[in-house]
């Protein structure tokens, strides 16, 4: 993932130079607002790829000697179902409406959406620890 967390470095840094360059030849904030956000878009991505090359080390992918037999193997742990992406997007769905028609079902959608997103997060916290996992 070195590559990865390069090429995202680059487009952070072009991000960086261009929101630094419009903020001042433009002085217009929505603009500069966007090319930040976009920055630091960018930036995370990059952040997480080199991290995650740091805890796990080159793979297959990144060594031009590798075979295709050295990716062999589970990709990953893919669940079988979960009502957590209905949850999520009835939060998200009531939380929009809620920008439209007033605070109170803003914050009930807000609350709806981040129960959604703790049980995508915690669905299988405890996974492999116990029998039949």
């Amino acid at each position: 993932m070195k590559a990865e967390s390069l090429f995202f470095g680059g487009v952070a840094l072009f991000f960086a130079g261009a929101a630094a360059l419009y903020g001042w030849w433009a002085r217009e904030p929505a603009g500069s607002a966007v090319l930040v956000v976009a920055f630091l878009m960018a930036a995370l991505i990059s952040f997480f790829t080199a991290i995650q090359y740091r805890r796990k080390g080159r793979r297959p992918q990144d060594r031009t000697d590798a075979e295709v037999a050295d990716a062999a193997g589970p990709v990953e742990f893919f669940p079988p179902g979960s009502p957590w992406p209905v949850v999520t997007a009835f939060g998200f769905a009531v939380a929009a409406l809620g920008v439209v028609y007033g605070l109170w079902l803003f914050l009930v959608g807000c609350a709806l959406l981040a129960r959604g997103v703790t049980g995508f997060v915690f669905q299988y916290v405890h996974r492999g620890e116990g029998p039949g996992d």
